[in-house]
């Protein structure tokens, strides 16, 4: 159909255009205004060399092929809107989702970014090394069950790997956070300083990255469960055999009312618009109504089946991602209490250090007491006790016996007061 449309240049213009190609098109690069110019209309391939990039396809058997699709091939292919595919893009970033749609599964998870059909899966080529993995771990799996029966269809397959593969990643980070995580904990709570402070800082940072990151996953994974109907769509495989058997049907049908006719006109005439007969009509009419309920019993019975397969499967992955969120919720927990414990120690050298200024503060306030007496004493001034030689000894032994009493005195009252734990 692409060849009928396709239009015939003449072999003159062609070569025109060939030998005349550098002196006679303009330097802005519209060459088109001459073939306008000659009566031949110009094509512009839409979408050549624009937003094309490097897919990986992968069949049933496992083997796989790089492709070059741009943007459109791919909806059309793969009967996906625009919005879907921006998951896909590697320019923006995300949250992590897994999307049903009528003929493909829309998987954006970390790394991993791919469209899943009932025949093969289209893997958004990259070097790295989660996008590696899948894809050879994939091929490894299809080649090896290629001839074992497998309940699984070969969506839910490529679906348990990308979930599989991304958990063990999640948990791959978890676990390396922990293992950082502690020991700069308990250096931190033996020891306060300011290095140790910003790489405590910059560690929680990651964790709650980290965290959001498995929240998102968790969630989706749980949203996936808790509707019915979204599950229903990921069964790619008997959507698309449901409707081989009613195009078959149909077909069928066609063929069966075209044989009819056949013999009708041998023995007698017919019209062409009653080439079947009444009976004919009613037998396709209890047949199609048969038919539609067994299908849509046999259909609702093993889509309820095949949801039971799906949920439980989703299930096994939730209890892994939720068991990886609550080592990064414990994680969190032990940061928490390490920073109530870090203040705990802080206020408690704050309570010591205002003690000790208390302390301070009421031996400067009896000192001060005997610098008074000895400092009015020192005034040049007449008194009669200046004419006892040892008359100045005693007035600073019982001043400084006086200043020791007042200090004892503070101390029992900031005893009994439990102001300071003397």
């Amino acid at each position: 159909m692409a060849g009928s449309e396709t239009r015939y240049i003449p072999s003159n213009v062609s070569e025109f255009v060939s030998s005349n190609r550098d002196s006679t098109f303009p330097s802005n690069g519209h060459g088109g205004d001459y073939f306008r110019g000659l009566g031949v209309p110009v094509f512009k391939k839409r979408g050549h060399g624009l937003g094309s990039r490097s897919w990986v396809k992968i069949d049933q058997n496992g083997n796989s092929k790089i492709l070059e699709l741009d943007k459109t091939t791919l909806m059309r292919h793969c009967s996906l809107p625009a919005r879907d595919l921006r998951l896909l893009d590697p320019m923006f970033i995300y949250p992590s989702s897994i999307l049903g749609r009528e003929k493909a599964i829309v998987v954006s998870l970390e790394q991993i970014r791919c469209i899943i059909t009932a025949d093969e899966v289209i893997l958004m080529n990259s070097l790295d090394a989660s996008v590696v993995h899948y894809k050879s771990e994939l091929c490894n799996r299809l080649q090896a069950n290629k001839d074992q029966s497998d309940d699984l269809p070969f969506e839910l397959k490529a679906l348990e790997l990308a979930l599989e593969l991304t958990l063990m990643s999640l948990d791959a980070q978890v676990k390396e956070l922990e293992m950082e995580v502690y020991p700069v904990l308990d250096e931190l709570a033996l020891s306060i300083s300011t290095l140790n402070l910003e790489h405590v800082r910059r560690l929680k940072g990651h964790l709650l990255a980290l965290t959001q990151r498995v929240q998102k996953v968790s969630n989706e994974i749980e949203h996936l469960m808790d509707d019915d109907g979204d599950m229903a769509e990921m069964y790619l495989t008997e959507k698309k055999q449901r409707k081989e058997a009613s195009l078959n049907n149909e077909q069928y049908d066609q063929t069966n009312c075209s044989t009819g006719a056949r013999f009708g006109s041998r023995s007698a005439p017919v019209s062409p618009v009653g080439s079947c007969s009444g009976i004919q009509k009613l037998q396709r009419a209890f047949s199609s109504i048969s038919s539609s309920k067994h299908g849509s019993l046999g259909s609702s019975f093993s889509g309820e089946e095949n949801i039971d397969q799906l949920e439980m499967l989703l299930e096994a992955y939730f209890v892994v991602i939720d068991n990886t969120l609550n080592k990064l919720l414990s994680l969190k927990e032990y940061i928490d209490d390490t920073e109530d414990f870090i203040n705990i120690k802080l206020g408690n050298v704050q309570n010591q250090l205002i003690q000790f200024e208390l302390l301070l503060t009421g031996a400067t306030f009896v000192a001060t007491i005997f610098a008074v007496v000895t400092a009015v004493f020192g005034m040049n001034f007449k008194a009669t006790i200046f004419d006892v030689p040892s008359a100045f000894n005693w007035v600073l032994f019982i001043t400084g016996a006086l200043c020791g009493l007042l200090y004892l005195c503070f101390l029992i009252y900031v005893r009994q007061k439990k102001i300071l734990s003397l």
